[in-house]
């Protein structure tokens, strides 16, 4: 319990950081980022649409009895 306290408190007086992110490393972490979140944003899209599209496609099973 004193360590985690301790550690609360040197966190809360620790002066701020001065750090600076060059392009370097700061495109290849946007980009990272960027691909992070399109792919989160495709997977529940399609975990979403699932429903719609087999719906859609008995609907159009049962409206087409040749096949």
């Amino acid at each position: 319990m004193s360590t985690r306290i301790l550690a609360i408190l040197l966190i809360l007086i620790s002066p701020a950081a001065m750090a600076y992110i060059g392009p370097g490393a700061g495109i290849p972490i946007l980009g990272s980022l960027i691909g992070v979140v399109v792919t989160v944003i495709l997977v529940v899209s399609a975990i979403l649409f699932w429903p719609i599209r087999k719906m859609l496609k008995n609907k159009k099973r049962k409206s087409n009895p040749e096949n």
